[in-house]
C-alpha cells in the first residue's frame, strides 16, 4: 500500500466513511481520474445525484455500490479533501483549506459547490475538528 493511499484511506475512515477501493484511489493519479469521473456525472445530473446513480452512469465505479444512496456531491467533497490531505501529508505533513482548494484547482476538480462543502465541513480535511467521524451521518452526505 502506498503512503498516498494510506493517508487517503485514513482520512476517509476518520470521516466515518467506508474506505475507498484501492483500485480506484490507490495513487494520486487514480484518485484524480476517479474523482473526475464522478464530477462529470454531477455536472451532468446535478448536485442532488446519489453515488448509486453516478455508478449507473459510470460503469468504472461499480466497486462503490455499497455507498448507494449517499449524496455524490458530499462524498466527492470528502474525496477531494482526502486527495489534498494525502498529497499534503505525502509531501509536507499537513493540509489547509488553501491546500485543498489548490489541489482541486490544479487537477480541474473545482466546482462552485465544492468550496461551499469544504467551508461548511472543515473536518473533511482538518483532523482537529471535533465530531468529524460523524460526517457520514450529516446532511451534506445525502
Amino acid at each position: 500500500m502506498s503512503d498516498f493511499y494510506k493517508y487517503f484511506k485514513e482520512n476517509m475512515e476518520a470521516l466515518g466513511l467506508l474506505p475507498p477501493p484501492d483500485s480506484l484511489f490507490g495513487t494520486q493519479q487514480l484518485a484524480i481520474g476517479t474523482i473526475s469521473t464522478i464530477l462529470r456525472c454531477i455536472d451532468q445530473f446535478g448536485t442532488q445525484v446519489t453515488v448509486m446513480e453516478v455508478i449507473g452512469a459510470a460503469t468504472r465505479l461499480e466497486q462503490m455500490t455499497v455507498l448507494g444512496a449517499m449524496g455524490a456531491a458530499g462524498y466527492t467533497g470528502a474525496l477531494i479533501g482526502s486527495l489534498a490531505v494525502a498529497t499534503g501529508r505525502t509531501l509536507s505533513g499537513g493540509t489547509s483549506l488553501a491546500d485543498v482548494l489548490y489541489e482541486a484547482s490544479k487537477w480541474k476538480l473545482n466546482r462552485p459547490w465544492v468550496t461551499t462543502v469544504l467551508h461548511r465541513h472543515p473536518g473533511i480535511y482538518d483532523p482537529s475538528v471535533p465530531g468529524r467521524k460523524y460526517y457520514r451521518t450529516y446532511r451534506f452526505m445525502r
